[in-house]
Order: structure tokens, then C-alpha cells, then sequence
């Protein structure tokens, strides 16, 4: 059948049992839920001209397929999780590596025993990874803060080493701070693997989708009593009701063409966008990306190399590696960090977690805990930072609540 494209205009609003707006992991397995399991009709929103969320993919001029919103990599712990997303596509086995670029040396992030020898050599190598061993065990994963905890200079050495060359730099410019600033609860846990383990991750379920994401997002959303309305921003097309005039007064309900929502909502994007930023703008940090197209099978020697001393940009990302795909060009992407400024043209990315910015979101979060069929969910309107497989699942477990209203 397909995915139901409508203008909102022509949207059946009175008949819709439903509202999810946004159409990534999220919002589209919950709208897959409620229309599979529950019977009801879902009329899903979307800014963007495509499905999919920050997973959309799609072939680029060299017929390479190219994640537009930043490399993603599934992978869990979560069974229900991976079995939820492997219905809807066949999978690629793919375990991702990184490297970082050390003053042109590669080294395995995380750093590990192979990291060790070549960042000191392999007699100096032999000699920490002995200490590490007798300290915490083999194959066996430590902290910086566990590392300095130990009163040795050595694996002081180590950890030093680690946070300089490998976490410091990269941190700066991911986040736009300064060493000061970087967070020392964050720096605890940057990782050291007393392994050869060279995996970037270590979760019991690792892959991608054969065919690509927007396959994938296309058989979820093709479902009879699912619609879906692109090019469309809920907050000009909602209704916004509240319990008086004052600047904090909360929701008493939300409207959609004039009909009142008393179907579940369920809101996807940023809480602070919806209300027009009548408290500010909530911080997040966006990317630019850079696309570049080479006459070569392969340009780097893994799928993501880190630039954790040098260059401007954080990382490149060569997708073939991720995807399998055979073709005689490839294409690599660099990613350059960048404040949120502009919502018409950025993407926000990643919320800037602090004890006041938690507060300014709670104030939005406010406005809509007294409408009991309004459900945030999400990166964004929950102001969190999520991987894919953590995002599925609170999809499910609210799909599971919802159903069973």
C-alpha cells in the first residue's frame, strides 16, 4: 500500500483517534502501535519534507547512501527493542570501529591494549597493561577516575594520557567549551578497556537495516489507519488553550483545525518550540555537515575516525563501511560542532544538560503536565540525550499504556 501522504488541509481530523507529531523512532512506532494493536486512526505530523526523523537516508549524486543527519549505528541490550525494528527490514550484521587521529597516528577509541602500544610502545605497553591487569582484572573496563583513584603514577600516566589526547580536544569542540568547563562527572567516565576489543560498542545486538533507514521507517508508517502530513509544524497548526492568561498558566487542551485533541498526543519535537519560546530558547548544540565524494573504494581505514587533537571538525564518517554497499566511488562526511541559533535553518542536535537548563525546561514541561493526554517523548521534547534502541523502547512501553486505555 504505502505510506498515506495528505495535506493537512485534507486531513480527516474529526476521525483520528490520534496525533503524534514527528515522524522518527519515536513518534513512528508509536503511531505503528496504536494503528496495529489498538485499531486507531493516527494522524502523524511532520516538519520535514521526508520520514524518518534524524535516521533519514537517502543515495547522494555519486549513488552513494548517505545518513543526512549524522551517521547512525543501532545497537542495544534492548531484545524487544532490536526484534521490534528488525520487522520491519532485513539486517546487515555490522559492528562499528573508530579511530582516533593522533597527529596522524590512528588509535582504537575506546582506548584499549592496542591503543597502548601504539601510543607507548610496545615495551612501555607490555609494562601498563601489566599494572591495569593486576589493578582491575583482564577484559575488563576502567575509568579515569578509577585509573588516578589507584596512587600510581603509571596509570596516572595512563589516564592522563587518555583525557588529553583522546577525550579533552574532542570534548571542546563537540560541546564549545573550555577545558574548565568540561564537566569532571563526564570526564569519570571516559573509558579504558583492558581488552583487544576494538569494537565502539560492546551491546549484545549491534547492525543496520540492509536496505537503509528509510525503508525501514516507510513499512512502519504503512499502515491503513496511519496518515502521514509532511512539510508540517504542530506549532502552526495547533491550537493552543490555556487555563488563563498568565505567562505560566498550563494547557487546558489543544486544538487541530478547530477539533479538539481528546485522543492521545503524543509530541516529539522541541517543548520549548511548541510554546513559541515564551521562556527562551532552550540550548542545544547543532552540526553542519560537509560531504565529500572521492574516485576510490575506500578513503578512511574504518567507518568513523575521530579527530581528537587536530582539525576543526570532530569526526569524518565513511558510509559504506556502514552500509555494505558496493560501488566504485564513496563518499565521507565531516562534522563540525556548532551552537543552536537558528531553528529555521539548524537542527538541534543535543540538549546542554545542566541544573539550569533543566529548570528552564521544566517550566515548559509545566505547561503541559495538567493535560493528561499530551505525552512528550523523545531527544528533544524531553530534553534528554537518547540513543536509538533507548528511544524504541519508551516508544513501546508508551504504546503499551496507551493500548491499554
Amino acid at each position: 500500500m504505502g505510506v498515506r501522504y495528505v495535506d493537512i488541509k485534507d486531513a480527516e481530523v474529526r476521525r483520528d483517534d490520534a496525533v503524534v507529531v514527528g515522524s522518527g523512532f519515536a513518534g513512528a512506532v508509536v503511531a505503528r502501535e496504536l494503528a496495529e494493536r489498538a485499531g486507531r486512526r493516527v494522524l502523524v505530523i511532520e516538519k520535514r519534507p521526508h520520514i524518518g526523523g534524524n535516521m533519514y537516508d537517502e543515495a547522494d549524486e555519486a549513488g552513494v547512501l548517505v545518513h543526512r543527519y549524522g551517521p547512525h549505528i543501532f545497537h542495544t541490550n534492548d531484545k524487544r527493542a532490536f526484534d521490534y525494528v528488525r520487522r520491519f527490514t532485513g539486517w546487515r550484521d555490522y559492528s562499528h570501529k573508530v579511530l582516533a587521529d593522533w597527529y596522524g597516528t590512528y588509535l582504537p577509541v575506546p582506548f584499549n591494549k592496542t591503543s597502548m602500544e601504539i601510543a607507548f610502545g610496545g615495551e612501555k605497553a607490555a609494562r601498563l597493561t601489566a599494572k591495569l591487569v593486576q589493578a582491575f582484572g583482564d577484559e575488563r573496563k576502567v575509568t579515569l577516575n578509577e585509573l588516578r583513584a589507584q596512587d600510581d603514577s603509571d596509570l596516572a600516566e595512563v589516564a592522563d594520557f587518555v583525557y588529553q589526547n583522546v577525550f579533552l580536544r574532542y570534548t571542546q569542540k563537540q560541546w564549545g567549551l573550555t577545558p574548565e568547563e568540561v564537566d569532571p562527572s563526564v570526564t569519570a567516565r571516559v573509558p579504558v578497556f583492558i581488552s583487544r576489543d576494538d569494537r565502539y560498542f560492546q551491546d549484545a545486538y549491534q547492525g543496520m537495516p540492509a536496505e537503509g533507514y528509510t525503508p525501514l521507517f516507510e513499512r512502519m508508517l504503512d499502515h491503513e489507519n496511519v496518515s502521514v502530513c509532511l512539510n508540517t509544524e504542530a506549532e502552526s497548526v495547533f491550537d493552543l488553550e490555556f487555563e488563563s492568561d498568565a505567562e505560566d498558566a498550563p494547557l487546558s487542551g489543544i486544538r487541530l483545525r478547530d477539533v479538539l485533541l481528546e485522543g492521545p498526543i503524543v509530541y516529539t519535537g522541541p517543548l520549548d518550540e511548541l510554546f513559541l519560546s515564551r521562556f527562551g530558547r532552550l540550548p542545544y548544540r547543532s552540526l553542519d555537515f560537509v560531504y565529500e565524494t572521492h574516485d576510490v573504494d575506500y578513503k578512511l581505514p574504518c567507518g568513523t575516525v575521530n579527530y581528537t587533537v587536530t582539525e576543526d571538525y570532530t569526526r569524518i564518517t565513511e558510509f559504506k563501511y556502514l552500509t555494505g554497499q558496493v560501488c566504485p566511488k564513496t563518499t565521507i562526511m565531516k562534522e563540525y560542532s556548532r551552537p543552536y541559533e537558528d531553528p529555521k535553518t539548524q537542527t538541534p542536535y543535543y540538549a546542554i544538560v545542566s541544573d539550569e537548563n533543566e529548570a528552564h525546561y521544566g517550566r515548559y514541561r509545566a505547561l503541559t503536565e495538567s493535560l493528561p493526554n499530551f505525552h512528550p517523548l523523545g531527544r528533544l521534547a524531553e530534553y534528554r540525550y537518547y540513543n536509538m534502541d533507548v528511544i524504541v523502547g519508551r516508544a513501546l512501553a508508551l504504546a503499551d499504556r496507551l493500548v491499554r486505555e
